[in-house]
């Protein structure tokens, strides 16, 4: 997936100045794909000059001009192309399970410590997911179908979170269990 697709993405929700598109990309759906401010910016360039946004300038006194960002037929045809091509599965790239894999070359407590924090990371995550789904997603059977697919992405990340929350107690214990034999 390209940063295009992930801002075009917000912009088919709602119009917005680049400072707010980054906004949303520190909320919600940089829970799921990170950019920075910088290359959301020239991302947002580059999809004007394919024509796939339009630009509305609104003047402000005293203050910098405003730059309000929104999909247009273009580019939402091409999001819809894009919806619609097959997912690659994209293999796992984990610096933690690099780590354990040579886990062997550093003490027990080093592996269970780092484990510990990524446990604790994990559990911040999912208590956030959690009071997403509280507040915004109450009563699922009355959302509308845009919201229906919102709430199905936080899902995914509620699994994410608890799966990795199961693992990290496994791989814990399984350590702990081993410290005295090593």
């Amino acid at each position: 997936m390209a940063l295009s697709h992930a801002i075009l993405a917000v912009l088919a929700n709602r119009a917005c100045t680049g400072y707010d598109l980054a906004k949303q990309f520190d909320g919600s759906v940089g829970f799921f794909w990170h950019a920075t401010h910088q290359q959301i910016y020239r991302e947002l360039t580059k999809l004007e000059e394919r024509g796939w946004v339009e630009l509305e300038v609104i003047r402000q006194d005293g203050k910098p001009d405003r730059k309000c960002y929104s999909i247009n037929g273009v580019g939402e045809a091409c999001l819809r192309d894009w919806i619609a091509s097959p997912t690659p599965f994209l293999p796992t790239k984990d610096e933690l399970l690099i780590k354990l894999f040579v886990g062997h070359l550093v003490p027990m407590t080093t592996l269970i410590e780092l484990l510990q924090q990524q446990r604790s990371l994990h559990a911040e995550s999912l208590a956030t997911y959690r009071t997403i789904e509280r507040e915004f997603f109450g009563d699922v059977a009355g959302l509308s179908l845009a919201l229906h697919c919102q709430y199905l992405t936080l899902r995914n990340g509620i699994h994410y979170e608890t799966g990795w929350l199961a693992w990290c107690e496994e791989a814990i214990a399984e350590l702990q269990g081993l410290s005295d034999e090593y």
